[in-house]
């Protein structure tokens, strides 16, 4: 690709690079909101995290129709679909405060979580095509990824200042108008701009039905339940910390202002930011496997350590804040071991990722579409660790975290083998 061209999808690299750092605001908005609906309206921790469940339940509706939606009408089309849907259920969210009803909250979490979907569908190739594919294709995906870090970093510590002490939905309105305004500009710039369409299907092409497909290989079947887990554990491990800090100590919690909290649930996301820069260097240097083995040990150690911990041991802990700068935060050892864990989450869906399609030749876009349908397990296991938390407390939840990572490990060293080696790929 020419230089000049390049100069001329500026903008549009630009608007993806935005929508990489939406795809993690809107997402992240359920973590705080988690705080949000349990103090506004009395709700469990189980229901607290209906939430989030809604947002990512999205995945498992959309996951395949937003690649087809890709083929049929290309990037541009799409994106700017996938911006309007997002603009509505931030609206929604926006309108469940005005209103105070948690049911419309819902509706609104799962409309843009069918936004989301299809933000990520689109954003990843949609970034490489505009690059020119290559080095620079993927250093744009990098790039991406960075910004979406910076997002997840920032949401839960940008709402949780604006909630103070008496949390409600219509605390957060700056916050949603932000996502809002984004969206908008983005939708106005990419509907003026022209973007390449490599990948839309021209013509009606006769395939050989195959008996096989992307489920015949016992390694991406334990890979795709691997990402399943995987995003759960994510997700889970920062949202209950929140809802566990912001919950009263006479009712099992620690009291912690959910100010405070959201800085410490954020500096969780700036060290998986750290995490993802750390393994794009590595990377080379070790396998898919040594990797995913690695963190998902250190994580299982870090959780087992937190959940061990006395609560009346504090340490200091340097935290995201606020006004973008570090300050140290007095918590208990156990919640400093689950931010760490943030650096052992940060390289885990690469590594699954690698680890399920290799070997599927012909299969992996079938693969890849399965995957984007199980990200619904980052709503679905923390609603089973609220469940457990309902039941059991706070600190018993997570030996579900637990119960993941310990998955994780055994698709590490066993699950990821190959074992469908005579069935064609090409």
């Amino acid at each position: 690709m020419e230089s000049t061209n390049q100069k001329n999808y500026a903008l549009p690299i630009a608007m993806m690079i935005a929508l990489f750092f939406m795809v993690a605001f809107v997402t992240g908005l359920a973590n705080p909101m988690g705080v949000i609906v349990k103090e506004q309206f009395g709700a469990s921790n189980f229901l607290s995290q209906l939430g989030n469940a809604a947002n990512f339940i999205a995945y498992a509706f959309m996951g395949v129709p937003a690649g087809i939606l890709l083929e049929k009408i290309g990037y541009k089309k799409t994106a700017l679909l996938a911006v309007a849907v997002g603009f509505v259920g931030v609206g929604i969210q926006y309108l469940s405060g005005v209103s105070a009803s948690f049911a419309v909250y819902l509706v609104g979490a799962f409309v843009a979580g069918f936004s989301m979907c299809m933000l990520n569908a689109v954003v990843n190739p949609m970034l490489n095509t505009l690059g020119g594919g290559g080095n620079k294709g993927n250093q744009l995906i990098q790039l991406g990824g960075s910004v979406n870090s910076i997002g997840a970093t920032i949401t839960p510590v940008l709402v949780g200042y604006l909630m103070g002490s008496n949390a409600t939905i219509a605390k957060a309105n700056p916050a949603l108008f932000l996502a809002m305004g984004i969206f908008a500009l983005v939708f106005v710039v990419l509907y003026l701009v022209n973007i390449p369409e490599p990948h839309m299907v021209k013509e009606e092409k006769v395939k050989e039905k195959s008996k096989h497909s992307a489920l015949s290989f016992r390694h991406f079947i334990f890979g795709a339940i691997g990402i399943f887990v995987y995003v759960g554990v994510e997700v889970g491990i920062p949202n209950i910390s929140n809802i566990y800090m912001t919950t009263s100590i006479g009712n099992g919690g620690l009291g912690i202002d959910p100010t405070v909290a959201g800085t410490i649930v954020g500096t969780y996301w700036f060290l998986m930011m750290l995490g993802r820069i750390a393994g794009a260097s590595l990377g080379a240097k070790f396998s898919s496997k040594a990797m995913l083995t690695f963190a998902s040990s250190l994580g299982l150690l870090f959780v087992i350590a937190a959940i061990l911990s006395p609560t009346n041991i504090p340490v200091s802990m340097p935290v995201f804040q606020s006004d973008i700068s570090f300050g140290l935060v007095e918590v208990p050892i156990g919640i400093m071991f689950l931010i760490l864990c943030g650096l052992c989450t940060s390289i885990m869906w690469g590594g699954i990722f690698n680890l399920a399609v290799e070997g599927l030749g012909k299969y992996t876009a079938m693969a890849s579409g399965i995957f984007m349908v199980m990200v619904c397990g980052g709503g679905i296991l923390p609603l089973i660790q609220g469940f457990v938390a309902d039941m059991l407390g706070f600190v018993a939840s997570y030996w579900v975290v637990v119960a993941g990572l310990a998955y994780l490990l055994y698709y590490a060293l066993i699950g990821s083998k190959n074992v469908n080696k005579d069935i064609p790929v090409e």
